[in-house]
């Protein structure tokens, strides 16, 4: 163990995989990475079911899947509607409760859904999905980073960054975590870096840019291992990033076209996730447009007589004008005459892409549910089968696998995900639950998330011989338990890899607490800006 008492680091790179790192590793662009790489052991390490951050964090730092932890996306619903999940959500201890459980301490900062944050030894400050001055543990920390650093931002000034923004906010987490290691003295630290994906999503294509985010936090890494000289370091990634070079499938379009879905005009957002302002949605009626100016309301009466902007966008894309409408009409405006899914008519629907499945609309569970519990299975069994059978344009298989939710999801809170869970053909197709006049179309982002992201471990007592093939998210959370000396959680569902001896098993009290509205519209424009929360363009 180090003089500091560090014990293990682990260092958190968003969306890292190996297509992504390795033509930054052949140019010598992370030397520090690549030291971890070679001294250590490493490996991809495959992510959960759905590879996204705001749930597969938590399914790393808690070692069980989101039918336990219970956060299946960005967004948490209830009946209808919906709010922008927090670690209140997060209903499964975190590796910094099991240490605080033994009296060791952590500090935590810029990891996702962690606000607000828990009481625990040591520091948090908070990351993605909290406001952007977070509350912080102990009370008073943002403030006195901000006076020791002069600066610290949870986002970039603006909703589509320039590099040199995140490699600001990226030298801002090293200089915060070290900080706050040297106050608190950590057995176990965990930095996080957000911007290595936040980059595809906003500047797609710009191999610059991704190499000067990359480059900054290498030499964070570096400093990070200097001034904190951590006995173990772990770098580990929440999911892959690539090009999306197929199609993209409209699941509420095919699931109208099947007659799944039943649809409804005029509202005031997209399918189940832009604010809902009129209640009349949810209750299965026509909603009406809050006050969308002459051009909204120009949209909204076409829509009455069945000319909405999603029948007609076939031809605004064939005269070409459908950029021109984009930049004239508000988006607020567009979205007013928009076909949205009817939720209480519906059968079954997707509510968010980011779910990779559909959520069925069952009596007695939702709030105007019309599938009797009687015949839930022989529905699901239907439209699985319907599904599963979707080619492409070419000819391709749309889907690597169809399946009830059960597959990928169990525990206490299973029941709050999909009941069906739609896995794209080698995450190359994607999937919206926009309406566009089409079933299929173009990907409206051409990088997106892949399922493999990586893992690299190197230290005192790590085994560099070990094979971490088939290493998978679930297993980061144990494997670090068993570096810190201390007993895995009985309720993990990952296993400890064996670059290290493993410890015993103990059964931990579960957590005690209500859950908390996030309920901020700074957070989900910046989702939305993301293509987190669709038809916000």
């Amino acid at each position: 163990m180090s003089e500091n008492g560090l014990n293990t680091l682990l260092i958190g790179i968003d969306a890292a995989c190996d297509p992504v790192l390795e033509p930054l590793l052949e140019k010598d662009a992370l030397p520090n990475l690549q030291s971890i790489i070679e001294e250590g052991a490493s490996a991809p390490l495959e992510s959960q079911i759905p590879p996204w951050t705001a749930s597969a964090w938590p399914s790393m730092y808690t070692g069980v899947n989101p039918g336990k932890h219970g956060v299946f996306g960005f967004l948490d619903y209830d009946g209808y509607d919906w709010d922008v999940v927090n670690a209140t959500h997060v209903r499964e201890a975190a590796l910094w409760d099991l240490l605080s459980h033994h009296e060791m301490t952590s500090v935590v900062v810029n990891v996702p859904v962690t606000a607000p944050p828990p009481e625990i030894n040591g520091a948090v400050v908070p990351g993605y999905t909290a406001p952007e001055n977070p509350q912080c543990h102990p009370e008073g920390t943002l403030e006195e980073l901000r006076e020791a650093l002069g600066e610290y931002r949870v986002y970039p000034d603006s909703n589509r960054a320039q590099p040199g923004e995140y490699v600001d906010l990226v030298r801002m987490r090293g200089a915060a975590f070290r900080y706050l290691a040297a106050k608190h003295d950590p057995e176990f630290g965990f930095v996080q870096f957000q911007g290595t994906d936040s980059v595809f999503h906003e500047h797609p294509n710009r191999d610059d840019y991704v190499e000067a985010i990359y480059r900054a936090v290498d030499e964070e890494i570096g400093d990070l291992l200097e001034s904190c000289d951590p006995a173990t370091v772990v770098v580990a990634s929440d999911h892959g990033m690539g090009p999306y070079d197929e199609y993209e499938l409209r699941v509420n379009e095919f699931l109208d076209d099947a007659g799944y879905v039943e649809t409804t005009t005029g509202g005031s957002g997209m399918p189940a996730w832009l604010p809902m302002l009129n209640s009349q949605l949810r209750e299965g009626e026509d909603a009406q447009a809050p006050s969308p100016g002459l051009a909204g309301r120009a949209i909204g009466a076409a829509a009455q007589v069945g000319i909405t902007p999603a029948r007609a966008g076939k031809a605004l894309r064939a005269a070409g004008l459908e950029g021109v409408v984009k930049r004239v009409i508000p988006a607020d405006a567009r979205r007013a005459g928009n076909e949205q899914v009817d939720f209480a008519s519906s059968t079954a629907y997707m509510r968010s892409r980011i779910e990779l499945g559909l959520r069925m609309n069952v009596e007695g569970r939702e709030p105007e549910g019309i599938v009797p519990e009687s015949e839930y299975e022989s529905v699901r069994e239907e439209i699985v089968g319907v599904l599963s059978e979707i080619e492409t344009p070419d000819g391709k298989p749309m889907f690597e696998n169809v399946a009830p939710r059960e597959e990928h999801f169990w525990g206490p809170y299973a029941e709050n995900g999909v009941d069906i869970v739609m896995i794209p053909n080698e995450f190359e197709q994607f999937l919206s639950a926009d309406f566009k006049g089409e079933i299929f179309g173009p990907p409206t982002e051409p990088y997106n998330h892949k399922l493999d992201g990586m893992i690299a471990v190197s230290g005192e007592g790590v085994d560099t011989e070990a094979d971490l093939s088939g290493a998978h998210i679930f297993d980061v959370a144990p494997t670090i338990c068993s570096m810190l000396g201390i007993a895995r959680s009985t309720r993990m569902d990952g296993s400890v890899l064996s670059i290290v001896k493993r410890t015993e098993e103990y059964e931990y009290p579960e957590l005690d607490g209500s859950i908390r509205e996030t309920n901020d519209e700074e957070i989900e424009d910046r989702l939305s800006a993301l293509g987190y929360l669709e038809g916000n363009e």
